[in-house]
């Protein structure tokens, strides 16, 4: 055994002995409960970050300490590889997106396995790979016959000089962020799937305890996010009606501008009405009005979400026409509003300003009246500035509303509801804020959309039999538009029914649909003749699911639907995917800069500065090693290569091996707490590790011959098999920091011992197999070696599958225990009684003790209270 701590190679001979042994391949014939722990597969970016350490890493302790526990575990790794950044990159090193994909998933792949991570590679997947996304391809036609998919036109922003689709983080003041054209809003033909049919079933999961697929292993606060997008809501649709006529002398709409509201309540307070850009109103009325078209066109040009809309400045022009009140009659003006969307409800909202923010901000911003309808007793009204009491539902009454006044909320809502049912103008309706998935991608990079479009049968499904429809891989980006347009080999193609010139469907599918069920595919990745098959039934759902709160919504979301559909189509059994997930946080470090002549920032690495301290040891600012010259100091925030603040984990493997890279990532925070970077730290989990080997060797040399216990081996086993207790307590609810805690613990305490004590060679050696098994999952190379260098291995077999120890509670029983000495309420030392002593025989030891006589100042005592198992305390 060597007698230093090797960490490079330790970890290249437990490596290359489980890659031997085929020690991570999992079948489903194998005995014991079976359990699949899945991180969410990574983007092939290039390198692996601190934050892929840390996910893996606490997948890997469970998938470790699980399958120690006699359970059949599956940890799989598969690779987000279509999308945007591999087009990017790609233009930038004039190589395909496909060989840079490629190389970075090799070189991420040796990354990985360097970390030691119990993965079964045979079930790798790349979603780039024809044969993953051919079943994307045959699902999508399977949801075009069932009608869960259809085309229809959607509103975009276009890039008119790169000629393609930009996604709205990628508008920059309304220019595309490449090219600095202004961007275009455009209606063009694209595929969607009907998410929305499952918002009931999706709502239910999130939302109600009480339903059978409750996801009650998910945080509450994803379960509220879900909760909050589904966005169900119970209110009016209604119309206001008009005689606003278009060029042929119809009525625009058939004179009915409707709008949805969940406050109807308030239908008396409407001083004005809003309409989105792309609204027929608007539109009509910008033919003749120049000023009011270019502020539509001015619309257009950003983003399209709730989210950026939110943020933007509320902004508006009227239009010069007006709608009907339904109920007064009076007329209303109608605005255009760059905050309405129209693929939100009508695109059109009723303005309320005395109670609503939005309404209110907009109403002071143009001049328009604001009329309260809501009060709350006590409360005084001021249109100078906003009353809160659009949502207090509980105290608010209608005011100046006529026939409504003195109505709470929900009798006003069913009289406004009634009254506009009699006029035929409204109903109670139920909407949802989610919407339909739009999946076509105007992008190369991604799996090709499996229609043809034939100009006699129009668009013709791809038949099963000429699955998958490939995507070159040689083509390159160049920035001018989807390269696919110009592949006449791609393109050029006979329809399928009637066998004359065709062209192939250049759209691509959104890349959330290779993440919404590749987890699935992992279970059965070598079926090239089936998208699943009966082990998935025997996996999933998957049991715990790792990743991060940034995909709280859209991919959790996204694959709950599509494990819905695929049990709709009779292609699994699971009505939910993933029953607990947990959201691991972040990895923070430290951020420097300072700002440049030109008005730039320019950031330094963490290892480039000083630190300078005020004097309660804050840091208030730094300096750089190089001249002295003073630096900003930014806090912690998240790693990230533009700042200069990230850890490239290779390099710590390099310098310290990955079980020091592993420990102190669980080490130092809880796995769902954001963790802050510390060389320190890591530096002490290394030393630990060193610590741990030298016990080991000491161990090495110690004959553990039988021998009587005394009560020195006695009380390292009671301190052993406490920790343990402790530590399988930590290990169910996943929490490493303090199982690593747990490992300190037990290896102090086994370095505290008297190894020449009677019987002390046995429970030093049964404490360290204790040890070696509670780091395993955390450190799996060293204690694998440690495991074999001192016999474990002869005795109990592979680490890896040696049983989990079991808490001895005899050793937890003692003859003696402490219990802390009082005097009048104040500590002044110990006694030791017999465990099993009545309150007799303590108070007689307590004041029969040398702390009672020193203390008390020869006092009597006038009172023993005595707590069981803890203190005595006498009072004189």
């Amino acid at each position: 055994m060597n007698e230093k701590y090797d960490a490079s190679a330790v970890e290249a001979a437990a490596q290359a002995h489980w890659q031997a042994t085929d020690a991570y391949r999992v079948r489903e014939d194998k005995p014991g409960e079976k359990f699949y722990a899945c991180s969410m597969l990574p983007y092939p970016s290039g390198k692996l970050h601190m934050g892929h350490v840390r996910n893996y890493t606490i997948n890997d302790m469970l998938t470790r300490h699980l399958r120690m526990k006699g359970m059949n575990v599956l940890m799989p790794m598969g690779w987000d590889a279509f999308g945007l950044p591999a087009e990017n990159a790609a233009m930038k090193n004039r190589v395909p997106p496909a060989k840079w994909t490629y190389d970075n998933i090799a070189y991420m792949k040796r990354q990985m396995q360097a970390m030691g991570l119990a993965i079964d590679w045979s079930r790798e997947v790349a979603t780039c790979s024809p044969d993953y996304y051919k079943w994307n391809q045959w699902l999508f036609l399977k949801m075009l016959e069932k009608g869960i998919a259809e085309r229809r036109t959607q509103v975009v922003n276009w890039d008119p000089v790169d000629q393609t689709v930009l996604a709205n983080e990628q508008v920059i003041d309304g220019r595309g962020w490449r090219s600095g054209a202004v961007v275009e809003k455009r209606e063009i033909p694209g595929y969607y799937l009907k998410i929305t049919d499952y918002a009931e079933e999706l709502l239910a999961a999130v939302a109600d305890p009480e339903n059978k697929n409750y996801l009650s292993g998910w945080p509450e606060r994803v379960r509220l996010m879900q909760e909050n997008w589904i966005g169900k809501s119970a209110g009016v649709r209604f119309a206001f009606t008009h005689d606003i006529r278009d060029a042929q002398g119809a009525p625009i709409q058939d004179g009915r501008m409707y709008v949805f509201t969940t406050r109807a309540d308030t239908i008396m307070g409407v001083t004005f009405c809003a309409v989105a850009p792309e609204h027929p109103l608007a539109e009509h009325a910008a033919r003749d009005n120049p000023q009011l078209a270019a502020f539509i066109a001015s619309c257009k040009a950003g983003g399209t979400t709730e989210a950026e809309l939110a943020t933007k400045e509320k902004e508006g022009m009227p239009t010069g026409l007006s709608v009907t009140h339904p109920l007064t009659g009076e007329a209303v003006p109608v605005w255009v509003g760059n905050y309405v969307l129209m693929s939100y409800g009508d695109g059109a909202v009723m303005g309320v300003p005395a109670h609503d923010e939005r309404d209110f901000a907009f109403a002071k911003k143009y001049g328009l009246p604001i009329r309260q309808v809501i009060a709350v007793e006590r409360e005084t009204f001021s249109t100078a500035a906003w009353a809160d009491w659009y949502g207090d539902k509980q105290r608010a009454v209608c005011v100046n509303s006529g026939e409504l006044d003195g109505l709470p909320h929900k009798d006003a809502v069913d009289a406004v509801a009634a009254r506009l049912e009699a006029r035929g103008l409204g109903e109670k309706k139920t909407t949802w804020r989610l919407r339909d998935w739009g999946i076509s991608r105007q992008r190369y990079w991604g799996t090709p959309i499996p229609i043809i479009h034939c100009p006699d049968c129009g668009t013709v499904p791809v038949p099963e039999k000429d699955l998958p429809v490939v995507l070159p891989e040689d083509l390159i980006p160049d920035g001018s538009g989807n390269p696919l347009h110009k592949c006449a080999a791609f393109v050029d193609v006979a329809c399928p029914q009637c066998g004359k010139p065709a062209k192939r469907e250049t759209d691509t599918m959104d890349t959330f649909v290779d993440s919404s069920w590749y987890f699935m595919r992992y279970t059965c990745a070598d079926n090239h003749d089936a998208m699943v098959d009966t082990r998935t039934d025997y996996w999933m759902p998957m049991d715990q699911y790792i990743g991060g709160i940034e995909h709280a919504i859209l991919h959790l979301l996204y694959a709950r639907f599509w494990t819905k559909v695929m049990r709709d189509l009779g292609l699994a059994k699971a009505d939910e995917p993933f029953t607990r997930l947990l959201t691991q946080g972040m990895v923070l470090n430290h951020i420097y800069s300072r700002k440049t002549a030109q008005g730039g920032i320019e950031y330094f690495w963490p290892h480039e500065v000083e630190n300078v301290f005020d004097a309660q040891g804050k840091i208030v600012g730094a300096k750089l090693k190089a001249d002295g010259s003073a630096v900003d100091y930014g806090g912690v925030g998240t790693m990230s290569k533009s700042k200069n603040n990230g850890v490239d984990p290779q390099d710590l493997i390099d310098r310290f091996g990955a079980d020091t890279a592993r420990l102190f990532t669980m080490f130092a925070a809880p796995p769902e707490a954001t963790l802050e970077w510390n060389d320190a730290a890591v530096e002490g989990a290394h030393r630990f590790l060193k610590r741990v080997w030298a016990f080991g060797l000491k161990l090495h040399g110690l004959a553990a011959t039988p021998a009587d216990a005394s009560d020195a081996s006695r009380k390292l086993r009671r301190e052993v098999h406490l920790t343990l207790q402790q530590v399988n307590f930590d290990y169910g609810r996943m929490q490493y920091n303090t199982v690593v805690s747990g490992a300190m613990k037990l290896l102090n305490a086994l370095e505290d011992a008297d190894a020449a004590a009677v019987g002390m060679a046995v429970a030093l050696r049964e404490g360290f197999g204790i040890l070696l098994r509670v780091l395993y999952p955390a450190t799996p190379h060293i204690a694998h070696a440690l495991w074999a260098e001192l016999g474990f291995a002869t005795e109990h077999g592979d680490l890896l599958d040696a049983p989990w120890p079991q808490v001895d509670e005899s050793a937890l029983v003692q003859d003696t225990i402490e219990l802390m000495l009082q005097v009048n309420g104040k500590l002044r030392g110990a006694i030791h009684v017999p465990a099993s002593a009545d309150k007799a025989t303590i108070e007689a030891a307590a004041l029969a003790s040398a702390d009672f006589a020193k203390f008390s100042e020869g006092k009597a005592a006038k009172k023993v209270i005595v707590v069981p198992g803890r203190l005595v305390n006498v009072v004189v």
